[in-house]
């Protein structure tokens, strides 16, 4: 009777709005996430030779100087650029070198993308195999 019980109380809670960490080589290297306010998308094209970083929120993203991403966990840090666009829900970040950012997504737990007046926080749990994925993804030779 009391493990019944247990049981019908824990399918009686709401189940967070977390979607795994994926990544597909084709059409190009890509690696998505998404939570219940946030959606990541980081992409690698063999034929332009660009990363890019793509973080959607509800929130939006007002206009702003710089945009930041803190890492938190194993290897926490904050990486900051000037060189970003935003359009509406979403800003992008798109450079031909990602190292910091990969390894920030890999080897921590949770990243925040903020800028001066705007901030979405979301988790990096699960996010290392794919993350491992798409690196091998930008190394392997386009055919």
């Amino acid at each position: 009777m009391m493990r019944t019980l247990i049981a019908l109380m824990l399918t009686a809670l709401p189940a967070a709005h977390v979607h795994a960490w994926e990544f597909a080589p084709t059409p190009i290297c890509t690696l998505t996430h998404s939570e219940a306010d946030t959606g990541v998308k980081l992409t690698y094209d063999h034929t332009t030779g660009l990363y890019a970083i793509a973080i959607t929120t509800t929130q939006g993203w007002p206009a702003a100087d710089a945009f930041s991403i803190r890492f938190d966990g194993g290897q926490a840090n904050i990486i900051s650029t000037t060189r970003h666009q935003t359009d509406g829900a979403t800003i992008t970040v798109t450079d031909a070198g990602f190292g910091n950012v990969l390894n920030g997504l890999e080897f921590n737990d949770t990243a925040t993308a903020f800028t001066d007046t705007a901030a979405t926080t979301f988790s990096l749990t699960g996010a290392a195999e794919p993350v491992q994925k798409f690196r091998d993804c930008t190394k392997a030779p386009v055919a």
